[in-house]
């Protein structure tokens, strides 16, 4: 598909990079509509124009990024987004990837990076810079295959410790015995592979939160 023909829309809160990305995009050939400086805005011009890509900064006024894109996802609108932003903490990533984002793009890369990010995400590929697809591959995938070896109730146990219950708590909710909750903990410290110390399993439920939470 030629250039003229991928309609984009770019939405962010800061004037001068939101026009510098408008330029540049438009300088290249695309077909850029005008720019939002919030997510409101966003929601709107996607909701009636439909472009095929929509650029978007995730820390907006009225809308955040993730907002909007539950929206039109809601409304059955099949842009597909590029996630442009300053965070490269692994919980953003995870809900980039649970809200089957297209790309997600740091803020300080250069041009070619967007360019290559719209081809990617025209042929139907997801595409990241590059630090993302390392937390990806070396943080988020190999914590996800460890997930799936959980059984439902070790997972169920797993979501009651993030939500803070001791061992008796969780048997009371459960209706099962203390002995059994320690056995599936024992289970599950097992299957994810951690020391079978007693703050292994609560500290790697902090640290993997946002990855549990997401399946």
């Amino acid at each position: 598909m030629m250039n003229h023909q991928i309609k984009i829309v770019v939405a962010d809160d800061h004037p001068m990079l939101l026009k510098g990305l408008r330029d540049e995009l438009l300088t290249q050939g695309y077909n850029v509509l005008e720019g939002a400086i919030n997510g409101a805005q966003a929601l709107d011009l996607i909701s009636s124009e439909h472009p095929d890509i929509a650029i978007i900064d995730i820390s907006m006024p009225l809308l955040n990024g993730f907002e909007v894109i539950n929206k039109c996802t809601e409304k059955g609108i099949k842009t597909k987004f590029i996630v442009l932003t300053s965070f490269k903490e692994k919980g953003y990533v995870v809900k980039a990837k649970q809200l089957n984002i297209s790309g997600y793009l740091l803020k300080d890369e250069p041009f070619i990076e967007i360019k290559r990010s719209i081809q990617a995400v025209m042929r139907g590929e997801f595409y990241a810079s590059k630090v993302f697809n390392e937390i990806i591959n070396t943080e988020i995938s190999p914590q996800i295959e460890r997930i799936k070896l959980l059984s439902p109730s070790e997972r169920t146990i797993v979501r009651l410790i993030a939500q803070h219950k001791s061992s008796k708590e969780i048997a009371d909710l459960l209706t099962i015995s203390f002995r059994t909750v320690q056995k599936h903990r024992s289970n599950i410290i097992a299957k994810l592979g951690l020391p079978s110390d007693s703050d292994a399993l609560s500290q790697w439920i902090t640290s993997n939160k946002d990855i549990f939470l997401s399946l």
